[in-house]
């Protein structure tokens, strides 16, 4: 599940990358097709080995690079060595935006839902608000800890950029996750995000979830149930 949780993995992984030499090491290692050794990295930038490897180890610890151990000699059995430790670029998307913005969410929704309206026949706009409110189930499922619906669901959901805060015993979000989108799209995205934030207070329980746009806040607001 896609989500803010991941903000502060990000912004470390994005923040080795200020270092030159870590800079360049990941961009050499990104760019090779086949996983790359401390030798040949430090080879490459005319690096002491020991450095290398600090920097390469540095970089996997951020998350930019995984590694893995294999001899590169082909050879196997004994005699062949001891595997060498080879890095690769990771497979994990990492970004940063401040505001927090979940477009990849936004836009894996509209493929879901247009996948299910071409199968079943229905329009997208009622196969988009299904599969949002699914999800939202699903995020609503995930909170966890002690306190009151209103607490669950503010912590649910600040995981995924919303910035939410009370307001007169409500949560309000000050911010829009699908900000873009809302402004070229306003009504399929507001609709679409109506039903993500009533899918978790549907399984939160004890929650409603309002359309009530305004300037500068998205435009969801969630409520105690009456």
């Amino acid at each position: 599940m896609t989500g803010s949780g991941d903000f502060t993995r990000d912004v470390a992984g994005i923040g080795a990358l200020a270092d030159e030499v870590r800079r360049e090491l990941y961009l050499f290692v990104s760019g090779q097709q086949q996983p790359v050794s401390r030798d040949q990295a430090a080879a490459e930038l005319g690096l002491p080995r020991h450095q290398a490897k600090f920097h390469l180890d540095r970089l996997e610890a951020a998350g930019l690079l995984e590694s893995d151990y294999v001899r590169l000699t082909g050879r196997t059995g004994p005699g062949a060595g001891r595997p060498a430790k080879v890095y690769r670029r990771t497979t994990q998307d990492i970004a940063v935006s401040l505001p927090g913005r979940e477009y990849a969410l936004a836009g894996e929704l509209m493929a879901e839902a247009i996948t299910a309206a071409t199968r079943d026949g229905v329009p997208v706009q009622q196969a988009l608000e299904q599969v949002a409110r699914a999800r939202g189930r699903s995020i609503g499922a995930a909170a966890s800890g002690q306190g009151s619906p209103l607490e669950l669901a503010r912590e649910a959901l600040a995981r995924f950029g919303y910035e939410p805060h009370d307001e007169d015993g409500r949560l309000v979000m000050a911010n829009c996750p699908f900000h873009a989108l809302a402004e070229s799209h306003t009504e399929l995205v507001c609709q679409m995000n109506d039903a993500l934030l009533g899918g978790v207070c549907e399984r939160i329980g004890g929650l409603h979830a309002d359309l009530e746009p305004a300037e500068d806040r998205c435009c969801v607001v969630i409520s105690s149930a009456r």
